[in-house]
This record gives structure tokens, sequence and C-alpha cells, in this order.
């Protein structure tokens, strides 16, 4: 008996312990992986066998470029693989959670990954106030784009060609809206925000990648409400934070946590307003769940 073909495709889908994975003639494959591993991401470059014309067993995925991913200290999520570009998507309503913003921000540094803010639904509330508050990040470097997807998408065209992107942000931010916007074919299934609870419903349960052209592609991933850094060790955690950079290794002490500690470089460059106190606020909190790992 001839043994089947190894085929090499791309996971457009992650579904838990099962993928959809595109081969090159542009054929869909339902994969699962052999035992019980699970350690695929949307993204993800594969080599896989056929079992049936439409299904098939992943036998390996192969190096990535790069890798989103959050965890806590019992478990991983992996987020995308491969992609340069993260497209954190903040709304005027409901109110973003300025923590997660941060946390995205330091995965995408850890990863290597470029980090876009997006502010959506611009239309529907006086964004000032929004954008006040972002003014911080564009101080450090990180680029802010007004949108309002709803009506005008084309604000985010450039920001998308030739990247490999993915959305990630609380549930109710307007992910899907987006993908809606730029590919009206899909039909993504949307929902309206729950005014009481000022939070989006999930729509999105399971990560999906989408061309948008040759070589632009967009994956959407499920709305976060949390997003658990303890695969990061403390030295790429202070690191992650662009603004700590010129001043590391310049404390008294080799060791210095950064929190009370005398001569602290850190601590000094907060007093020089070289540094906003709420990041190393936000440092500070963030060590210290490093430390107990709890958050996912």
């Amino acid at each position: 008996m001839t043994a089947a073909p190894v085929l090499q495709g791309l996971v457009i889908a992650a579904y838990g312990k099962r993928y959809d994975v595109e081969l090159s003639d542009g054929r869909e494959i339902s994969c699962v992986t052999r035992g019980k591993k699970s350690d695929l991401a949307c993204g993800d470059q594969v080599e896989i066998k056929l079992t049936d014309t439409s299904e098939g067993v992943i036998e390996r995925f192969l190096p990535r470029s790069s890798l989103l991913y959050r965890s806590n200290a019992y478990k991983t999520k992996l987020l995308a693989a491969n992609v340069t570009q993260i497209i954190i998507v903040l709304a005027t309503n409901p109110s973003f959670y300025e923590e997660l913003l941060n946390r995205c921000l330091i995965a995408a540094e850890a990863a290597g990954i470029r980090a876009l803010i997006v502010l959506n639904k611009c239309d529907l509330a006086d964004n000032a106030q929004a954008l006040e508050r972002l003014k911080l990040y564009t101080s450090l470097g990180y680029q802010v784009q007004p949108l309002s997807a709803q009506h005008d998408i084309s604000p985010l065209k450039p920001w998308l060609l030739s990247q490999t992107s993915v959305l990630v942000g609380q549930s109710g931010m307007g992910k899907s809206t987006i993908v809606n916007s730029l590919l009206p074919d899909l039909h993504i299934r949307t929902r309206e925000v729950s005014a009481v609870l000022d939070s989006g419903k999930h729509t999105t349960t399971a990560a999906h990648f989408y061309h948008l052209d040759a070589s632009s592609h967009l994956i959407d991933s499920p709305g976060l409400q949390e997003f658990g850094l303890n695969h990061l060790s403390l030295d790429e955690m202070e690191h992650a934070f662009v603004e700590f950079r010129p001043f590391l290794g310049k404390c008294r002490f080799n060791n210095c946590r950064h929190l009370k500690e005398p001569d602290c470089a850190i601590s000094q460059a907060v007093a020089e307003n070289k540094i906003a106190p709420e990041r190393l606020v936000c440092y500070q909190g963030l060590r210290k769940e490093l430390a107990q790992g709890q958050i996912f």
C-alpha cells in the first residue's frame, strides 16, 4: 500500500484540538494532531497527511518567524503564528481597558512584532477623551489610528499592506466589523454591545486567517478579557517597556526591582518626567503578578 504523501499547508482556523488547513491548491482540510498535542496556532505552516478527501493529520509544524501567546503559571494559549503586526483594537464605546492595552503591547514587544493601536467607533461618541488617554502611547512611538470601521475602513488599509496582521482586543471593540468591512463577502456575525455591562459579547470563538490580497493577510482572534504574561522572564518584561531601555543597567544594584530601591535609574527617570508614573505602576503590578503566576 502506498503511503499518503506529505502536503504542506497553512492553519487558517483553530478550534481547540481541530484545525482547518489550507493547501496550496486552495483545498481546506479539517485536521487533527498526532496524539494529544495541540500546540498550534492560526498562521502556522504545517505538513499533513490526508486520511480522507477532506480530512487529515498534522505531522509537524514548520519553524515560526513569530508567535503571539498569553499564559499563566498553568496554561498557555497560542493566539497567532508568523504574524508581522499586532493590531490592538480599542473603541470609544465600550470603554477600553488600558491595562489590557499595556499587556498586548508588552507581548508584542517581547515577540518582536510591530504594534498598531486602532481606536474604533469614533463616529459613535466624542473621541477626544479616548485620544487624550492614548497620547502616552504615541509619545512612546506607537501609532494610533482613529477609525469608524462601519462607515469607512479606508484609513486602516495602508497599515495592512504586505503585512500578516492579527486583530486583538476586548470583546465589543469591533474586530468582526473591521473584518466584515475589509471582506464584505464573508458576512461575519457581529453582536450588539451590552450597554448595561459596558462590555462586548463574544462573537469570534476561534481564530481565523483571511487573505486580503496576495501579500496581505489578517487573523481575527477571539475577544480577550485578560492577557497573562507568565511566559516572560523579568528581564524580558522590563525590556518590553520601551521607555525603560535607555535606563536599564544603570541602577545602583544589578538586581534592582524598580520598586523602592535607592538610586534606581527607572524611579529617577520618573521623577525627571522621562517615564510616565503610570507605566512604572503598571510594570510593578505585572512584576508582582509574574511572581505569583495567577492571571490568565
